[in-house]
C-alpha cells in the first residue's frame, strides 16, 4: 500500500521480488544497490535466515517524476524462497504495490518455479488481492546456465496472463536494471492513474440524498384545494413556499367561490 510522507514530501511504494530459493532475488537487489548513487539509496538491510536472506532498502527514483508534487521512492524487498518460510513471505507481501517474479531458468528448477508461482497467488489471496490487481513483471534469470529452459516453455508454465518478461543473468548485472525500471514505471503509472481518478471523484458534484431534501409543499386539508383566508388576511400557507427556490407547483385556489389556477409562491401575497 502506498505510503505518503508529508514531512519529506515523498510517496513510498513497495516492490517485492518473489520466486523460488536461490533463483537470484538477492542478487538482483544487491546489483541494484551497488549501481545506485549514494544520495539515492539507503543502507542495504539483511535479515538472515538459514540458507537464505530477506533483504530490503529504499531506492529513490531517478527519472520517474513526481506524484501530487512529491518525489517517488521505491522500497525494494526480497522474500526467502524456501517453502518453510511461507509465513515470512506472506508478511513481506503485506502492502505490496508491485511484484517482480524471479524464475530460475535451470531445468531442475522448473517444478520449484511453478510451486513458487502458485504460492504467490495463494499468499496474495490472503490479502484479498489477485495478480491482476497490481503491476507484475517476470524475470527469467540464469539464462547462462547449461541447458537453460526455453523462455517459451517458462511462459507457458508461468505467464498465461501475458505479463511483461525480461531475460537476465543477475550475477553479471544483465537485465537487472531493465527489470527494475519496468516495474517502477508500471507502479508509477498505476499510482498516477489512481490519483487522477481520486481527484475526479472528489471534484464531482454530490447529489443530495433524497431523504435529506426538503419536503415538497403540500397544502393543509385537501391536497388539491386551498380555501381563501378571511378578507384582508394573507394566504399564509401559500406564502410559506415563497422562500423555496425550487420550481413551483400549480395549485387550484378557490376565491369567492370561483376556482382559479395560480403559481404557489410570490404571486400569492
Amino acid at each position: 500500500m502506498v505510503q505518503i510522507n508529508f514531512a519529506q514530501r515523498r510517496v513510498n511504494c513497495k516492490i517485492v521480488y518473489y520466486g523460488p530459493g536461490c533463483s537470484g532475488k538477492t542478487t538482483n537487489i544487491q546489483k541494484v544497490h551497488d549501481n545506485s548513487p549514494e544520495d539515492r539509496k539507503s543502507p542495504l538491510t539483511s535479515i538472515a535466515t538459514e540458507g537464505d536472506r530477506t533483504l530490503f532498502f529504499d531506492f529513490m527514483s531517478l527519472d520517474l517524476g513526481q506524484v501530487m508534487g512529491m518525489d517517488t521512492c521505491f522500497q525494494l524487498y526480497t522474500v526467502p524462497g524456501q517453502v518453510y518460510y511461507n509465513a515470512t513471505r506472506k508478511l513481506v507481501l503485506q502492502g505490496v504495490d508491485g511484484l517482480v517474479f524471479v524464475a530460475d531458468s535451470s531445468p531442475e528448477q522448473l517444478e520449484a518455479n511453478v510451486e513458487s508461482w502458485a504460492d504467490l497467488i495463494e499468499n496474495l489471496a490472503e490479502y484479498g488481492l489477485a495478480l491482476d490487481d497490481i503491476p507484475v513483471v517476470i524475470q527469467f534469470n540464469k539464462r547462462d546456465v547449461p541447458g537453460a529452459v526455453a523462455t517459451e516453455q517458462l511462459n507457458d508454465l508461468l505467464n498465461r496472463k501475458g505479463f511483461e518478461t525480461f531475460e537476465a543473468v543477475a550475477c553479471e548485472g544483465t537485465g537487472v536494471l531493465q527489470t527494475l525500471k519496468a516495474i517502477c514505471s508500471k507502479v508509477f503509472r498505476n499510482l498516477s492513474t489512481r490519483t487522477v481518478e481520486q481527484k475526479a471523484l472528489r471534484s464531482a458534484p454530490v447529489a443530495t440524498p433524497l431523504a435529506q431534501r426538503p419536503a415538497a409543499y403540500e397544502p393543509a386539508g385537501s391536497p388539491e384545494t386551498l380555501q381563501a383566508e378571511p378578507a384582508g388576511q394573507p394566504l399564509t400557507r401559500a406564502a410559506a413556499a415563497v422562500a423555496d427556490p425550487r420550481p413551483r407547483r400549480i395549485a387550484t385556489i378557490t376565491l369567492d367561490n370561483q376556482p382559479r389556477s395560480a403559481l404557489v409562491g410570490a404571486a400569492l401575497r
